[in-house]
């Protein structure tokens, strides 16, 4: 809301800026009737709806996504468009106020040297747009960054807490005599997430299968320390496997449902993951736990999972602004439900 807030003010005031800037100088050289006064304020309007409409095309087409020689070309032949369609403008605008003068306003060299003025104030714009978008990206970048590395030193403490890895390997130990071969089983799934934890890197965005498989480890380990307490249920569709998710983000909702839901209950739950394609391209992902969440707990950030959550909410944000969004509410009084909707596309922070 405030990148647009902005974005029509440094419009409206640049624009408007460029009327009184033409209105001052042609009253200093000759006066300006309250007719010209008009077309002026009329042409400044025509800039900003035409750059307004190269704007939505470059959003709407992703032009800062392309490579920068097409990129290029695409932006040259836009600006020269426009400065075509401009100078027309400029013709139409003197025609309805009146002011047109056919012999001098149709003369090559003053169709010209519009063309070019007109394709200069374009550029100019554009230059300015680009410059913005940059920086607020590059800004966003560094945000990403700080709170990717956030995430992953927290992530690590969480993997490597002594209680988990106290429950892990007594789990393990109680499997060493009775089932060796389960017992190695789990030592491998221990491996594979630290492994998981440990390569991850600084990636934005990882194949949907390889978040899924540790989330998988993850769970194996819990059902040797809860045994039959603990339900794993899995309804993944196979277009899921098309997605990209941000790393560790499905397992921080799994180990919250764990140890907000599950290891509060005596007789133990179901963790139920269910992932499907939306009808817009897009990725939702649910995972119902037994349990109820208190929504009037004092300490909010608590009820819903603590930092873990809220740090879902903001990575999400920053990767995809308002075409992600996440939620969690129970359904009736015995199950909670955290769901995670992503888009299919590209991240903006590269």
């Amino acid at each position: 809301m405030y990148r647009i807030r902005l974005y029509w003010v440094l419009q409206i005031f640049g624009w408007g800026s460029f009327a009184l800037v033409n209105i001052v100088f042609a009253s200093l050289s000759q006066g300006v009737s309250a007719v010209q006064l008009w077309a002026f304020i009329a042409l400044a309007a025509f800039y900003l709806v035409s750059t307004h409409g190269l704007r939505h095309v470059v959003k709407a087409y992703e032009w800062f996504k392309l490579g920068i020689l097409r990129l290029l070309i695409q932006t040259l032949l836009a600006l020269l468009a426009l400065a075509v369609v401009n100078v027309l403008a400029q013709i139409l605008i003197n025609l309805a106020f009146g002011t047109l003068n056919p012999n001098e306003d149709f003369r090559a060299l003053v169709i010209t040297v519009n063309l070019f003025v007109s394709f200069l104030y374009y550029a100019f714009w554009f230059l300015l747009y680009f410059l913005f978008h940059f920086l607020d990206n590059y800004n966003n970048s560094l945000k990403y960054e700080a709170k990717i590395n956030e995430i992953r030193l927290n992530h690590l403490k969480s993997q490597l807490n002594p209680h988990f890895i106290f429950n892990a390997l007594n789990s393990v130990r109680a499997l060493v005599d009775e089932d060796p071969e389960k017992a190695k089983n789990a030592i491998t799934r221990i491996s594979n997430m630290l492994r998981f934890s440990l390569v991850m890197d600084k990636k934005q965005v990882i194949d949907f299968a390889d978040e899924l498989s540790t989330v998988k480890d993850y769970l194996a380990l819990e059902s040797i320390r809860f045994e039959e307490r603990l339900e794993v249920v899995y309804l993944i569709e196979e277009e899921a496997f098309n997605y990209k998710i941000p790393p560790m983000m499905l397992q921080t909702i799994v180990e919250n449902a764990i140890k907000h839901g599950i290891s509060n209950l005596v007789k133990g739950g179901l963790i139920e993951i269910k992932c499907r394609e939306g009808l817009q391209d897009e990725l939702y992902i649910q995972v119902k736990n037994s349990g109820f969440l208190n929504t009037n707990s004092k300490n909010s950030s608590k009820s819903e999972g603590g930092h873990g959550l809220v740090n879902t909410k903001q990575r999400l944000k920053l990767l995809y602004g308002d075409k992600a969004s996440f939620r969690i509410f129970n359904s009736g009084n015995q199950y909670v439900i955290t769901e995670i909707k992503i888009p299919k596309q590209r991240v903006t922070l590269e």
